[in-house]
């Protein structure tokens, strides 16, 4: 997949039975005829750094037996190799790896069994005889070689088996050589758009949870919280006790819970702190509204206090009214329909691909937990002036340059944030760290730590060196940092930096989207020259950092 300057994607199609010569001329950049598609309405926007013919993604979906001589072997019941099948993984492996080189991300489905073929029967996992043993061995083999790439991604063919009532089509196979069902093409599709979104920055971050007969079973108003039902030795309570296992899960790789109900939120708090089968507590929501407002505005208001955008909300309520609602008066918000029985809840929040993410980080981890600490944070503010709050919470920030203990979260930020993003460039981890090697050229990240936790890296700023002057490049902050003055840090540590270079000037060009106004009202407070889109300080003059920041650059 390739994006020209029409803003088309052309796709690309590569020969019928020839995968070894496809990824030798994606290696070697030569790319056959495209045809195109208009992705005007997309959204996508791919900034590539080098030749526009790179391909933006590669797909790659084979048969086991098409590119594995001696896998073929295996399906005929022959005596096999097993040193010959891994080392013909990784020959494949290698030639994958080398066609990273001319595109930035490739996806690769991994390979299954024939789904009629019984093999062996009981014997089919044996250790190195079964074929399901020796086909797994071969994707494990193809997993660990590929992992030397952060660009490539393997996609589970299993799930599929799951989400599709037929997976072949016969017919198709032998007048077409088409193998497999449109049922399947249709699922297959809505995975890669999935990682797509997911690629782009665009995947779910927060979602946001009625209480009764979502999260629990009953009214709370009619049973009291000793009432509810939760776990216990009901199959209905232990179904809404297990929902909540699989919601607290979510934030272990970094997704926010929230809550919106109609409810008192005195006796709601009372209910999720005192019941004893409760999974979820107080502490693993980043913010709530438990009122009789309007649950539309309520969502707002949530993604205010989170500073997220809408579209990084998804809203799970049992009432199909309630989601109607919303989804009306919130197009950007993902309604997901739900089931009419809690036994299917925690089925139908797993089965969601809207959380697709290309890695997961330390800092993702540990997301809820800062987001609580930000809550806090927030409280301690209502009682002091800003510059006073600022002040009391003793920030200290660590300053280094792009390594590679840093990089992955680093590509995250960059291609995640939304709000307060210079020009919302996107790049794989690759492009930009193959950009931040060149000798011209410097990434700078931004750690925040206070008294009540640490924030993790959540600042970016790269720059290139041209005529005596500095072109910021990326000014990225994440949104959890917002309103800490975070920003004027890192603009002073940059100008300082082309002080300090004897450059002239400091220049940053704002490149609009439909959700950066953030950044852009900062460049318009910031005491910055403007011109058009363009950013200038004159490096002759001095910028002011606030004294509240205790700085480490290492």
């Amino acid at each position: 997949m390739i994006q020209n300057d029409n803003n088309q994607y052309e796709i690309v199609s590569f020969p019928f039975a020839q995968v070894y010569q496809s990824l030798i001329s994606v290696s070697n950049n030569n790319i056959p005829n495209s045809c195109y598609i208009n992705s005007s309405e997309s959204g996508y926007k791919i900034n590539k750094t080098g030749d526009n013919k790179l391909l933006d993604l590669l797909f790659l979906w084979t048969r086991a037996e098409s590119v594995i001589n001696e896998f073929q072997k295996c399906l005929e019941f022959k005596e096999v190799d097993i040193d010959k099948i891994l080392n013909e993984v990784d020959e494949y492996s290698n030639l994958i790896l080398e066609a990273t080189n001319s595109c930035g991300n490739v996806f690769v489905m991994s390979w299954i069994k024939p789904l009629y073929h019984f093999g062996y029967g009981m014997s089919d996992n044996k250790f190195n005889f079964g074929i399901s043993n020796i086909i797994n061995k071969m994707n494990l083999r193809l997993s660990e070689n590929l992992s030397k790439s952060a660009n490539i991604f393997i996609i589970d063919f299993q799930k599929f088996l799951y989400k599709c009532k037929n997976i072949y089509n016969h017919k198709m196979w032998y007048t077409t050589k088409t193998l497999y069902s449109l049922e399947l093409f249709k699922k297959v599709k809505e995975d890669i758009y999935s990682s797509i979104n997911g690629l782009f920055g665009k995947s779910r971050r927060l979602i946001v949870v009625d209480l009764d007969n979502t999260l629990w079973g009953g009214i709370l108003g009619d049973v009291g919280w000793e009432g509810i039902k939760i776990g216990g030795h009901d199959y209905i309570g232990e179904a809404f006790a297990d929902f909540q296992k699989a919601l607290k899960s979510l934030t272990n790789r970094g997704i926010l819970l929230a809550i919106c109900s109609k409810n008192y939120e005195k006796n709601a708090l009372e209910a999720i702190n005192k019941h004893p089968e409760m999974i979820l507590k107080e502490e693993d929501f980043a913010t709530w509204r438990i009122n009789w407002n309007d649950k539309a505005q309520n969502i707002i208001d949530i993604a205010k206090d989170v500073n997220l955008g809408l579209s990084s909300i998804v809203f799970i309520d049992d009432n199909p009214a309630e989601r109607n609602r919303v989804a009306e008066a919130l197009p950007e918000v993902y309604v997901p329909e739900w089931p009419d029985e809690p036994i299917y809840y925690k089925e139908a929040l797993l089965s969601l691909d809207c959380f697709n993410a290309p890695s997961v980080s330390k800092e993702d981890r540990k997301r809820a937990k800062m987001f609580v600490q930000e809550r806090k944070r927030r409280e301690l503010s209502k009682t002091l002036s800003h510059e006073e709050w600022l002040k009391s919470i003793e920030m200290e920030i660590e300053i280094e340059k792009l390594n590679s203990a840093n990089q992955t979260r680093t590509a995250q930020l960059l291609n995640k944030t939304n709000q307060f993003n210079l020009t919302t460039r996107r790049m794989s981890e690759k492009e930009f760290v193959d950009w931040a090697n060149q000798p011209q050229n410097c990434m700078l990240t931004f750690r925040v730590k206070d008294k009540f936790g640490d924030s993790g890296l959540t600042g970016v700023i790269s720059y290139t060196i041209e005529d005596k002057k500095m072109k910021v490049v990326d000014f990225v902050m994440s949104c959890r940092v917002m309103g800490r003055d975070i920003e004027k840090l890192m603009l002073g540590q940059i100008i300082k930096i082309a002080q300090e270079l004897k450059l002239e000037k400091v220049e940053l060009t704002y490149r609009k989207t439909d959700r950066n106004q953030p950044i852009l009202d900062f460049l318009n407070k910031s005491g910055l020259q403007k011109n058009n889109d363009t950013y200038i300080w004159k490096c002759n003059e001095d910028y002011k950092i606030p004294d509240y920041f205790n700085v480490k650059v290492l």
